[in-house]
């Protein structure tokens, strides 16, 4: 079991519902709770099946040089990048309009 952390944007009710089953919705598209790697798994099969135009990050302790672990759905301004093995966030720019 480990702790586990979502966090939803502009996604559909039947999906906050559905993580509202197994994680405790703290505010608003915000989601934790500890929760097996089994359990994780089939959380975000339900993202991806769910989440359609929103976006999501999930995130979840492990024993790794950061201590945690964490991917992404959905169109984000916020990009995960690979830098020597440990993973940070890149910022796009904005959209000119």
């Amino acid at each position: 079991m480990s702790m586990l952390m979502v966090v939803t944007e502009n996604v559909p009710p039947r999906l906050r519902g559905r993580l509202a089953i197994w994680l405790l919705e703290v505010r608003a598209g915000v989601y934790i709770g500890d929760v097996s790697r089994r359990i994780r798994e089939m959380i975000w099969e339900q993202v991806n099946a769910l989440a359609e135009e929103g976006n999501v990050v999930m995130a979840w302790a492990t024993n790794t040089e950061s201590g945690f672990e964490f991917q992404t759905y959905g169109t984000n301004r916020r990009v995960p990048v690979d830098h020597d093995g440990l993973r940070l966030v890149s910022f796009l720019p904005f959209e000119k309009q």
